[in-house]
């Protein structure tokens, strides 16, 4: 019979661990949390010290009941959940499970291969208690923010509406963006570019751009200004004012962070964040190699410290060495700093053997498996070679009163770089000919185009992720589900890769903004957040923390629950007749945004979609198109004329 009980998160893990282990082990998987506050109420007794109210989860029963039984007999628990603050707590939650029986011990370790799996049970300690208060008092704090305002927008706008502290402020940034790009005016402006040469080789051409007019910033605000100055331009001498030569360095970037690895993974692949989650988790907890088995391919995906071990560092700088030569490998260690917000619990996203090549190990992977290591494993390689180095040839041509300037690249050294070589990432060499001052160059041609100003990007996942992380916003574990549970609300759509507010979504951040600015602000939320980590460093008590914040909260809440537009009492009268009771239909909201209802409910129920006033574009079809979710909550436009018509499209023909 073994000795010890080991019990992990993921079902995957027990595959990955069991087998760095002995027969005195068992290990088991407890599926994450096994506690929680009920769903069905707030479960916090705010007058008696925000004393929370925990209960098994609904469906955990039978994994208690077997954990229980388990333990019966073992001389130690070992707790070896994830390690961040969920998994601390976690941990802590089984050990309230498990009130008697075997001695209870945390074990932790960011990476699951053996060396780092048999050094974690070596050392390991106590549950960190204050790790769990700052993850108790976030919980409560959440709990508290929409169990409580969750039900007034129920009241004022339509039941299965939710607001939240983290979520809210991310709605926020989204509809201010959005407002910004509606008052956006586009203003003409047009650029000029000359095609030049040397006189004495005119098949090697290299562009120019007007940079100044009478040693100002060129401004051609309309199309007769452009083609009179290119006329004009036209039949002046090209001579070269100058020719700076420099040598620039081009560091690596560091490795990746839970943040920078959505960004990335985003913008180089198209994943979405929760995508790009599931899919690290997945390389995290072990992908089964054939003779090795179940084994994890990456360290822990949720954190923000971008610190690599010096093990790993000795092991990329062998690699380094002998794949590409000593002459990439920098004189000592690189060491990345992290941000003052970082937790630094743990390494950054790496590779737990750099041995272990994306090419080498891609048969075991899916496709999407397959890119992901590849892009984190490149990452980590560069970040521990040397840099690059760059030839940087700035040239300033003068063509009577303006001023045109070419630049050039020429690749000295790949370094880092070497790692990209096929991939959209390496940078090429773009080389101009050796030119020098006061030479003549012949004009090829000059070339006038017209652009307008742009209103600013949409947020993506990427520039959402990054603008929560500069604010101060959530941490690494939050922000795809942030995104996640915007979508899911219908507070924001996909469009393309854009996030969009919905009108919804902007109704319900006004009437919070309105009500509750404070509690909303991003500052705010970012201070919120470093209050949790001084709960985590032990220099501040949980409940001191959600007192500071309640206090506050609760006068707020209390004017709004009087003041707040009531948005339910709110219609807007239309021509159409109810085709069940003969009333007239008019406009409402609810929580998946405006709808018709029969002005007769609750007598009469009739309720349908609001006509879009777009044809439906199926031949002899005399319906228009209409707004409509699927069972999985996703929006689409269906015809009027349905089950007749099946017609369905994500867009309107016009969009």
């Amino acid at each position: 019979m073994s000795k010890y009980l080991v019990i992990v998160e993921s079902p995957t893990k027990v595959k990955t661990i069991s087998k760095f282990l002995n027969s005195d082990y068992e290990v088991e998987a407890c599926g994450g949390h096994l506690r929680d506050l009920p769903k069905s109420q707030i479960g916090v007794d705010i007058e008696n010290g925000f004393e929370p109210e925990y209960k098994i989860i609904t469906g955990k029963t039978k994994i208690v009941s077997r954990i229980k039984k388990s333990a019966k007999g073992k001389d130690i628990l070992f707790l070896a959940c994830d390690p961040d603050r969920e998994g601390e707590a976690i941990a802590w939650h089984i050990a309230h499970i498990i009130k008697k029986g075997p001695i209870i011990k945390r074990v932790v370790f960011n990476e699951l291969s053996k060396d780092t799996v048999l050094d974690g049970f070596n050392h390991s300690s106590e549950i960190n208690i204050n790790r769990v208060n700052a993850q108790q008092a976030r919980r409560i704090l959440d709990r508290i923010v929409g169990y409580q305002l969750s039900p007034l927008l129920w009241k004022k706008v339509g039941r299965g509406l939710s607001a939240g502290r983290v979520q809210s402020a991310a709605l926020n940034i989204l509809v201010v963006r959005e407002r910004e790009i509606n008052a956006f005016i586009k203003e003409e402006y047009w650029q000029l570019t000359a095609d030049l040469s040397k006189k004495e080789n005119q098949n090697r051409t290299f562009n120019a751009k007007l940079e100044k007019i009478n040693n100002e910033k060129a401004e051609i605000k309309d199309e007769k200004t452009a083609v009179e100055l290119t006329a004009r331009l036209k039949t002046t001498d090209f001579i070269v004012e100058s020719v700076t030569k420099k040598i620039q360095k081009r560091n690596p970037k560091p490795p990746f962070i839970t943040s920078s690895l959505q960004q990335a993974a985003f913008n180089t692949l198209r994943y979405t964040a929760s995508k790009t989650m599931i899919i690290a988790q997945k390389l995290y907890e072990g992908i089964s190699l054939d003779e090795e088995g179940s084994t994890g391919l990456i360290t822990y995906m949720r954190t923000d410290s971008v610190a690599i071990s010096n093990v790993a560092q000795t092991q990329a700088r062998d690699y380094i060495s002998k794949t590409f030569g000593e002459e990439f490998l920098p004189e000592k260690f690189r060491i990345y700093k992290s941000k003052k917000s970082a937790q630094e619990a743990h390494e950054s996203i790496r590779p737990t053997s750099v041995w272990r090549t994306p090419r080498s190990i891609e048969k075991h992977l899916s496709k999407e498996q397959f890119l992901l290591y590849k892009l984190i494993w490149e990452r980590f390689v560069a970040a521990c070679m040397k840099e690059a180095q760059v030839a940087l040839t700035s040239v300033v041509i003068k063509a009577d009163n303006c001023s045109f300037k070419a630049t050039g690249l020429k690749i000295i050294f790949e370094g880092h770089m070497k790692v990209f070589k096929d991939n959209e990432q390496n940078e090429e060499s773009k080389l101009l000919p050796d030119i020098e001052k006061g030479e003549t160059l012949n004009l090829i041609e000059l070339i006038p185009s017209q652009h307008f100003t742009q209103p600013p990007a949409r947020y993506t996942d990427a520039s959402l992720i990054k603008a929560l992380e500069e604010e101060g916003i959530g941490r690494p574990s939050t922000y795809a589900p942030t995104i996640r549970t915007l979508i899911i609300r219908h507070y924001v759509e996909r469009q393309k890769r854009s996030l969009t507010p919905t009108e919804l979504g902007i109704l319900v951040n006004d009437l919070l903004m309105d009500n509750f600015p404070d509690v909303l602000d991003k500052k705010f939320t970012a201070k919120m957040e470093e209050e949790l980590d001084k709960v985590e460093r032990g220099d501040l008590g949980w409940r001191e923390l959600l007192s500071k914040f309640y206090t506050p909260f609760a006068k707020d809440l209390d004017v709004a629950k009087v003041k707040m537009r009531d948005v339910k009492k709110e219609v807007i009268k239309t021509d159409e007749v109810c085709e069940k009771c003969g009333l007239p239909m008019v406009i409402k909201w609810s929580r998946h945004g405006k709808f018709l209802s029969c002005s007769g409910f609750p007598k009469c129920k009739n309720a349908k979609s609001l006509d879009s006033g777009v044809a439906c574009p199926e031949e002899g079809c005399d319906g228009r198109l209409v707004q409509r979710r699927s069972k999985r909550g996703r929006m689409f436009y269906g015809c009027t004329n349905y089950p007749k018509c099946t017609h369905i499209s994500n867009k309107l023909p016009d969009e």
